[in-house]
């Protein structure tokens, strides 16, 4: 039994978590490509999000690890013997709440302390990209601005940014007057000052004008440093700027300070509230699992597992709209949330109870029936069958 849920749970884990991270690296690359970062942060910020989608990636692969397991038994005869034998479907449930405690624990840590640091890293990151902090602030072929009156162009780049050419930089001088310079090459490099760096030149001119100077004085050099003054960048915020973004004990301490401001009280407790009936919500996952993954007798139908990705998307939705009513104040955030967790706990141990306990009894039998009915109307409309039958 075991081995029968973890190879599905295992499977459905890593093709949900790749589906959200196919689905978010277009937008990051986007992102990053915008702001002139290079490439290595989108798999840092994704390694922030994948803890987010971990919270959600365990639950439907807990579920389907029991559904796919129940339903290779059932379909293969051997729940049948096992039936007759006198084992009971609470017994067979025992390996599958072992894996819902282990899980419940992993999904606790993960939504309750790992995911709050790491998403609050994810929005370091695109906080650095923005302000230019991880030297992402010159683009090729842009004007760049920089403190002190430099502006900076940069034809091509190449090597990661390493060999620059067609490099042109116009520079106010504070003494008064200003220096352009052009150069087939370029490189930067650091100095022990951090608010600079030194722009190394190759086979370039230089035009220097000065107050009172008609003139503009010109040189031509094979190498030349310019120093160019980095921008002030400031601090990014302290953590907890958002309730992801706190941890379960953060969340539960705002929640009962009295002094706190209203809106931020209720967020918190919503917020709070949600995330422990999510991890709650896995207990029940080895109950539907059960109900839907065994099919009616004679039938190989996978209506079970459509079904089952259909309810615990459409309760995870219920529960973030539950969360939103709930910190806007409309309704008390415990009752916003854990009353459709009373209202689907009662739902799949009736299932349960239906498909354990009632002779011949399937909860989703009347689906079933209508499906095989459509099925079968659509096969006699298909045209050219009943001629290739006969």
């Amino acid at each position: 039994m075991a081995r029968l849920i973890a190879v599905p749970l295992l499977a459905n884990l890593a093709i949900a978590a790749m589906l959200l991270v196919l689905d978010r690296i277009r937008i990051l690359l986007e992102f990053v490509a915008t702001e002139g970062g290079p490439v290595s942060v989108v798999w840092r910020l994704l390694a922030n999000l994948l803890p987010e989608y971990l919270g959600l990636g365990i639950p439907i692969g807990l579920l389907m690890g029991v559904l796919f397991a129940f339903r290779r038994l059932a379909t293969s005869s051997e729940l049948d013997v096992m039936r007759a034998l006198g084992i009971s479907y609470a017994r067979l449930l025992r390996v599958p709440y072992m894996f819902a405690f282990g899980l419940a624990l992993i999904n606790l840590g993960i939504v309750g302390f790992v995911q709050p640091y790491a998403r609050y890293a994810y929005e370091g990151l695109r906080f650095e990209l923005r302000t230019g902090a991880l030297g992402a602030s010159i683009k090729v072929g842009e004007f760049t601005r920089f403190p002190d009156g430099a502006t900076v162009r940069i034809e091509q780049s190449r090597d990661q940014g390493r060999e620059l050419s067609g490099i042109f930089v116009h520079k106010v001088v504070k003494q008064g007057g200003s220096l352009a310079v052009t150069a087939e090459k370029g490189q930067f490099f650091a100095t022990d000052n951090p608010d600079e760096i030194i722009f190394r030149l190759t086979n370039g001119t230089l035009v220097r004008t000065e107050p009172g100077v008609a003139t503009p004085r010109v040189l031509r050099f094979s190498s030349n440093d310019l120093p160019i003054p980095l921008p002030k960048y400031e601090s990014f915020r302290m953590r907890g700027g958002r309730n992801l973004e706190l941890t379960l004990p953060e969340l539960a301490q705002i929640g009962r300070d009295r002094a706190a401001d209203e809106k931020l009280r209720e967020t918190s407790r919503a917020a709070f509230h949600f995330r422990l009936v999510e991890v709650a919500t896995m207990f029940l996952l080895p109950l539907l699992g059960l109900a839907l993954g065994v099919p009616p007798k004679r039938s190989t139908s996978a209506l079970g597992v459509f079904l089952s990705i259909v309810i615990i998307v459409t309760y995870h939705k219920v529960n973030e709209y539950g969360e939103a009513v709930g910190g806007l104040g409309r309704i008390d955030p415990f009752l916003a949330l854990w009353l459709p967790f009373v209202a689907f706990s009662a739902l799949v141990i009736w299932m349960f109870y239906t498909i354990a306990y009632v002779p011949g009894g399937q909860p989703i039998g009347g689906l079933e029936r209508l499906f095989s009915s459509v099925g079968k109307a659509l096969r006699r409309l298909v045209p050219g069958r009943s001629r290739a039958i006969s």
